[in-house]
């Protein structure tokens, strides 16, 4: 966030159900129909006039419909959802079940105390991030709550079981990043995304994890910057 900030107006933007983000209304469904309208109204409520998007696993799903819908002037898609197999998302899903599972069985006083030492910090968050212990033990602490407190998280699996995204993102310039130790959604699938959208810029960020903002921050803030001057 910092890096970008010193080129450009930055808002990062909780997702319904997710971080500070109160879920959606009942009978609203978090699908991406639902998701886009939500971020097309956003974009409106804050006078942004198709905004640079860029987005990590649902939100670089949801950054390249954004791109797809016109509502944007550039996408950078960090390790997206929706360019799995059948088995690559069961087995992502299954994942994400049980690490939230972890969290919301951990006692608050056992989390902070695997948070302080990096073998601790490993074991929380390894599987999204290929350098888990540069996470500070505060941010760990917090991702792990923020993880049991989401109250869109089922909500959100229930409605990506279906998900795949098939269509180009024509007109506007698209890159799609993918972490070469992802660990969730493996690397492969970033070939199958520029199968589908061939004009798409695809860059390899090694040695990073599905997370790679956390894993090389100044590469990512480049890749970002990189892919808004196209």
């Amino acid at each position: 966030m910092d890096i970008l900030a010193t080129e450009r107006e930055v808002i990062a933007v909780d997702l319904p159900g997710f971080g500070a983000s109160p879920a959606l209304p009942d009978g609203l469904v978090h699908d991406l129909p639902t998701m886009n309208a939500a971020l097309g109204a956003l974009c409106q409520a804050l006078e942004l006039d198709r905004p640079h998007v860029a987005g990590n696993s649902l939100g670089g799903l949801l950054a390249l419909e954004m791109g797809r819908g016109k509502l944007v002037r550039s996408v950078t898609a960090l390790s997206p959802a929706g360019f799995w197999t059948r088995a690559e998302r069961r087995y992502a899903f299954a994942v994400l079940v049980g690490m939230r599972r972890i969290a919301e069985r951990m006692p608050l006083p056992l989390v902070e105390r695997l948070a302080r030492s990096a073998a601790g910090r490993a074991a929380l968050t390894s599987t999204i991030y290929a350098r888990p212990g540069r996470r500070s033990p505060e941010a760990v602490v917090a991702e792990t709550l923020a993880l049991a407190g989401a109250t869109g998280f089922a909500e959100t699996l229930r409605a990506g079981t279906t998900v795949r995204f098939t269509d180009d993102v024509p007109g506007i310039p698209v890159t799609v990043a993918w972490g070469a130790r992802d660990r969730l959604l493996v690397p492969r699938q970033g070939v199958r995304a520029k199968r589908t959208i061939p004009r798409a810029r695809l860059v390899r960020l090694p040695g990073c994890g599905h997370v790679p903002m956390n894993d090389d921050p100044a590469l990512v803030a480049r890749v970002v910057l990189d892919g808004s001057r196209r």
